[in-house]
């Protein structure tokens, strides 16, 4: 789901080769790298990631095709940095087509494994947290019964509380942050039970 408003800033995905462009590891890994850094090279970003320079390159390259990163102003005519286009997505219409469905579950597996990836991590440090941040994270699971309108209305009410955070602190400003912030994830994920014979 996407929160921003600007339409620059949130990308509506419904091309199939779109989105198999970016659920490949590497381009989430630079496209998160960028989100929480700022623009950079694709030298400075396969340092940070620990790949080829020519690997970053060549996967900026193809995040640039698409139109999820773009050149940004260097220091010099040197210096060529990438920064985001886009900082939120949705892919929900992709799935009207059989090859946009198939595009989107991959890319929903990739978020979901990558964020069980994330769990994990946090599930090692927490022990090592103060009260404030290890008693609001980790995972709370609910199952009711809804209509389809409920679920519309429910995910609605779910967005509005992120935008506030979406609209003031855009993920890729550094300038938004407030002292002591620190990245945090909301990954949603919201499953259907098939319908009772």
């Amino acid at each position: 789901m996407s929160l921003e408003k600007d339409p620059r800033r949130a990308r509506l995905l419904n091309d199939p080769l779109a989105i198999r462009a970016m659920a490949h590891p590497v381009r989430l890994d630079l496209q998160s790298l960028l989100g929480r850094e700022g623009p950079m090279t694709a030298a400075d970003a396969a340092r940070r990631l620990g790949i080829s320079q020519a690997l970053a390159s060549h996967h900026l390259r193809q995040l640039a095709k698409y139109d999820f990163v773009e050149p940004a102003p260097g220091k010099d005519n040197r210096e060529r940095p990438w920064r985001l286009v886009s900082t939120s997505h949705s892919w929900a219409e992709a799935s009207t087509t059989p090859e946009g469905a198939a595009a989107a579950d991959v890319l929903e597996q990739l978020v979901a494994e990558r964020a069980l990836e994330a769990l994990g991590r946090w599930q090692e440090q927490r022990r090592t947290e103060e009260p404030a941040w290890r008693d609001h994270a980790g995972i709370g699971q609910s199952g009711f019964y809804l209509t389809a309108d409920e679920l519309a209305e429910l995910v609605t009410q779910v967005d509005a509380l992120l935008q506030r955070w979406v609209d003031e602190r855009p993920i890729d400003d550094q300038s938004t942050r407030p002292a002591g912030s620190r990245h945090v994830s909301f990954t949603q994920i919201v499953t259907i039970s098939p319908e009772a014979e």
